[in-house]
């Protein structure tokens, strides 16, 4: 008789035992389900909804050189954006009635406040050796750019002021990571709630 009773305890408490690991890795499951992280908007204040958006180069090119045939950026000089390991703008510029090949290279840093420097990096105008400041100074009155991107001839940098640029209804961005090298962009994109 208490051979069998012995049994009928062993199963009782492995039975136990193993309802409880369950119950215990249910728990847990359930648990740690409901606080995964899920992509949704949230407040950054009272009047803006915030969604985070991550993108790869190729379509990031595509969008900045739509902008810039869309809006009409290249007044009386034609120039194109291209992402790569680094951000290089190519156009052509007419100096004493010849047409020179201008290709710039810059090197990203996205800034704490959402806002973009771009580092100049290399500088080629056809085979003119001219000092970049000049060339910098040049383009920015050559060109026709947004009041957001701010070119800084003497620090050899362009200024791209994303808190100062204002798409439809009122949208704003912020770059959170500009990784080009490791194609990772990742923009917080502020929308008007009210």
């Amino acid at each position: 008789m208490e051979k069998k009773n012995g049994w009928k305890y062993a199963f009782w408490g492995l039975l136990t035992c193993n309802l409880l690991v369950a119950a215990s890795l249910s728990l847990l499951f359930f648990l740690s389900s409901d606080q995964q992280t899920i992509p949704r908007s949230t407040k950054v204040d009272e009047t803006h909804s915030e969604f985070i958006i991550s993108t790869h180069r190729e379509d990031l090119n595509k969008l900045i050189n739509h902008y810039i045939e869309k809006e009409g950026l290249n007044g009386p000089i034609h120039y194109d954006v291209y992402l790569t390991e680094d951000v290089e703008l190519y156009g052509e510029v007419s100096v004493f009635s010849q047409i020179l090949q201008l290709k710039m290279t810059f090197e990203p840093k996205a800034l704490e406040n959402g806002d973009l420097i771009l580092e100049q990096k290399d500088v080629y105008l056809g085979d003119v050796k001219l000092p970049v400041s000049y060339i910098l100074k040049f383009i920015r009155d050559a060109y026709k750019l947004p009041e957001w991107v701010v070119i800084q001839p003497n620090d050899k940098q362009v200024y791209v002021a994303l808190q100062e640029m204002r798409l439809n209804n009122g949208i704003q961005v912020r770059l959170q990571e500009f990784n080009l090298k490791e194609d990772r962009i990742s923009l917080r994109m502020l929308v008007p709630s009210e």
